[in-house]
């Protein structure tokens, strides 16, 4: 079984111990990844503004980079997700759109795979910390990834969660949503913060890095000690405490 790691741009470039947690976790499970060196952006940003041809140009690499692998693991819904528009993509080009396909049904964000594939709830970790979950747009309304990261979370051993209020509403990045409409982005973060903060929580913890990003900054910027993480990173840094 061949499993690869699609690593997406910001967890390469700026997070790359989310990968490397990634790696290291399903490694307890024999689960050995490889990383394509080939690979790219999934195209995400060209596509939600219009540019359909250059993310057709962009999706061709990544379909190529994985198309001999069986798994395909990814750290971000957002980024998963996006291979779910694949198919749109390229339904007038019969060759791509059967990679396209098979590229879907074979690719998995990092819980769906722990949880769905491999059956793993409770990886023996343990986090002594008071933790809130923000659930992000893409992964939980659009991919559907809504049980297993807190099936996840409860399997950790005296780590206390504490429900996030309005927890579905967006954080405000929104990709290039951020870039066009920076004041009305800026004031959906200052209200996601302002509910992380009501939980009086230690932790932050999501899965797509673009939203804990947005996030973390704001926090900095209010000058407020939550730490923020990927949970991938909570997780093996609980296995390596237990």
């Amino acid at each position: 079984m061949k499993v690869s790691l699609f690593i997406t741009c910001l967890s390469d470039a700026l997070y790359p111990k989310v990968g490397e947690a990634i790696a290291r976790l399903l490694g307890h499970y024999g689960v050995l990844l490889e990383l394509p060196t080939v690979q790219t952006c999934c195209g995400q940003p060209a596509y939600n503004s219009g540019y359909w041809d250059e993310a057709r140009a962009t999706a061709k690499t990544i379909l190529t980079a994985f198309d001999d692998s069986d798994f395909v693991i990814s750290p971000s819904g957002s980024c998963t997700y996006m291979i779910h528009h694949y198919p749109n993509l390229f339904k007038d080009e019969p060759e791509w759109l059967e990679k396209a396909t098979q590229l879907q049904n074979k690719t998995y964000e990092f819980t769906q795979f722990l949880v769905n594939v491999l059956n793993i709830e409770d990886l023996g970790a343990v986090f002594p910390h008071k933790v809130t979950y923000h659930p992000s747009c893409h992964g939980s309304r659009l991919l559907g990834v809504k049980s297993e990261p807190l099936a996840l979370l409860q399997g950790v051993k005296d780590l206390e969660l504490v429900p996030l209020p309005f927890a579905e509403d967006c954080c405000g990045f929104g990709g290039t949503f951020a870039v066009k409409m920076a004041d009305i982005s800026g004031a959906m973060v200052q209200e996601k913060v302002d509910h992380v903060k009501e939980t009086e929580a230690e932790v932050l913890v999501g899965l797509d890095l673009a939203c804990l990003m947005n996030i973390a900054g704001n926090l900095r910027y209010r000058n407020e000690p939550v730490r923020v993480m990927h949970l991938a990173e909570l997780l093996y840094e609980g296995v390596k405490r237990a």
